[in-house]
């Protein structure tokens, strides 16, 4: 794990994949939340101090995470009103009829599948997500994603709605391909403007290695 920027009121981490955001009755091992201790702060729930937003555990890449209360709820508002800027590298099993496109569709609980979820599951709620492919491959397509909303395995949920699943993920019927032992999944970029001091902040974030080998695969099928 990587702490790409830190002041006294927030930190964005690069996440490594294989790492749980926050505890969870299901996980036994280290956590983000664990590694980085005191540091963070904010929120009513004490098993995730400070964290505004999650990434899954097989997913990579940058996310902010709050060092005090009052920029814990100023990130919660500006994630509500769509203030973060949150972009994803995917790759998709196919090929897309358009470059751009928009999936609009509820998720919630997958009923018969608990670690799932669906769209229309159960108690749904919104989700938007907008997808320009950056590459058409021979058997697969390299996608940049945009969360309007965030919801729990949005992007996974979405491309497998539209007949898409993504690369690696076995649980959305992904296929498996190219040495990948998770999703190819990666929050590459992160930007929104400092809740305390105003500042614009962007960062990036490179694929890891497992990554750029799964695409360097898939580029030569």
């Amino acid at each position: 794990m990587e702490v790409v920027f830190r002041d006294e009121f927030l930190a964005v981490v690069d996440k490594p994949a294989d790492l749980v955001v926050h505890p969870a009755p299901s996980h036994s091992g280290s956590t983000l939340v664990e590694l980085l201790g005191d540091q963070l702060r904010g929120g009513e729930d004490p098993e995730r101090p400070g964290i505004v937003h999650r990434l899954d555990r097989g997913t990579s890449g940058l996310l902010v995470v709050a060092r005090e209360e009052q920029t814990h709820a100023d990130l919660q508002r500006m994630i509500r009103e769509r203030k973060v800027g949150r972009t994803y590298l995917a790759l998709a099993d196919g090929r897309f009829r358009s470059r751009t496109g928009t999936v609009d569709a509820p998720i919630g609980r997958a009923v018969r599948r608990r670690h799932r979820m669906a769209v229309n599951g159960a108690s749904p709620r919104e989700a938007r997500t907008h997808f320009t492919v950056v590459e058409a491959l021979r058997r697969d397509s390299l996608l940049e994603v945009k969360l309007e909303t965030g919801r729990t395995h949005q992007i996974r949920v979405h491309m497998e709605a539209i007949g898409h699943p993504l690369v690696g993920d076995e649980t959305y019927g992904g296929p498996a391909r190219y040495e990948l032992e998770r999703q190819f999944l990666h929050s590459s970029r992160l930007a929104f403007r400092h809740p305390r001091t105003g500042e614009e902040l962007s960062f990036g974030s490179a694929l890891p290695a497992d990554l750029e080998r799964a695409l360097a695969l898939a580029r030569s099928a």
